[in-house]
């Protein structure tokens, strides 16, 4: 199946997301942090990235999100939040701000992570 990068500084997110994933048959790699993730990221090659907004900074996935686009990375990012949550204030994708191809509330579903997934390797 697909080579999925997951980047969330919660280990129980990632332990979830990963044997989820990996019972679909997937090759999943993890990092708990922006500079990590970006390691990461080049040494992986992955299909898919699954991040948070929120890590060591409030806003280091919507940075390591706009830094990927704009080294020209094309990889699907499917964003994991609770932001919406924490401030009450709806967020979405957004070309230049927030530039992933879709956002998931936390706590996500299994079916929804795997709709997600599914949709964006497919697209």
């Amino acid at each position: 199946m697909a080579r999925i990068l997951i980047v969330d500084d919660d280990p129980d997110v990632v332990e979830m997301c990963s044997i989820v994933l990996q019972k679909e048959g997937h090759d999943v790699r993890s990092a708990y942090d922006r500079t990590e993730g970006m390691k990461a990221l080049e040494a992986e090659h992955p299909d898919l990235l699954i991040l948070d907004v929120i890590m060591e900074q409030p806003d280091d996935g919507i940075s390591m999100a706009q830094d990927i686009r704009r080294q020209g990375i094309k990889i699907p990012i499917l964003m994991l939040t609770s932001m919406s949550k924490v401030t009450g204030l709806d967020y979405d994708k957004d070309e230049e701000m927030v530039p992933v191809n879709e956002f998931v509330e936390k706590p996500v579903k299994t079916e929804t992570l795997l709709a997600k997934v599914q949709a964006l390797l497919k697209a």
